[in-house]
């Protein structure tokens, strides 16, 4: 997968090294050319200067045949304009962006232009955004047996009730994120399009409720 990088700050940088470890080819863009220092030296993708949402900074990164773009400058604004160019003008289907204003995010994830906050797990989170299943948990209990994570689910659960998920997976659907709210669902709640699941799992259950929730429901 081709991946496009705008920002090489902490979070620019974590992402660039941990997407190149998935074996991804990258390009990242930064106005200061001394901000490509935090890249580890084992980085071997692309390196542009210049500002992320110029068309021609944008074609040098290889936009055109991206396959995914994340906007995590410093700033709202500019992350914004430079995910909707990559979205709006060269069609790039995986699309996120850093946005520190939550009332901002609330809008621009209805647009359908995901985006992440400055938590703690910021790069996993853009891992997950753009399309790679993050194997991190959020959350673990002290005697690391049991464990928050986000789930990765399959269009053919689309419709089905939380009660029957947590009977298939196993896993508790401890909270659901849809369209940038969060929603404490109860065994009735049926998930819709575009859910972000959150579930409980004992640590042992938990790789074969990622296996389950990610494969297509088979309908009786």
């Amino acid at each position: 997968m081709r991946v496009v990088i705008m920002g090489c700050g902490r979070v620019g940088s974590s992402l660039a090294m941990a997407m190149q470890k998935r074996g991804h080819d990258i390009a990242i863009i930064d106005r200061d050319r001394s901000a490509f220092s935090r890249l580890a030296p084992e980085f071997t993708g692309q390196t542009i200067a210049g500002v992320g949402f110029d068309r021609d900074v944008l074609i040098k990164s290889g936009i055109e045949t991206a396959d995914a773009f994340a906007a995590v400058s410093s700033g709202d604004n500019s992350n914004i304009i430079a995910a909707r160019v990559a979205r709006e003008t060269f069609g790039v289907e995986r699309v996120v962006a850093r946005i520190y204003d939550a009332k901002r995010a609330e809008v621009y994830e209805r647009l359908g232009i995901p985006t992440v906050a400055t938590v703690p797990w910021t790069t996993e989170r853009f891992v997950s955004a753009l399309g790679e299943t993050s194997t991190t948990t959020e959350w673990r209990d002290p005697s690391g047996s049991l464990a928050v994570a986000q789930l990765e689910i399959h269009e053919s659960w689309i419709g089905t009730t939380v009660g029957k998920f947590q009977e298939l997976t196993g896993a508790r659907i401890a909270f659901l994120n849809r369209v940038g709210h969060p929603v404490l669902p109860d065994v009735r709640t049926v998930l819709q399009q575009d859910d972000v699941v959150f579930a409980a799992s004992l640590l042992d259950n938990l790789p074969n409720a990622r296996a389950l929730a990610a494969a297509p429901l088979e309908h009786e």
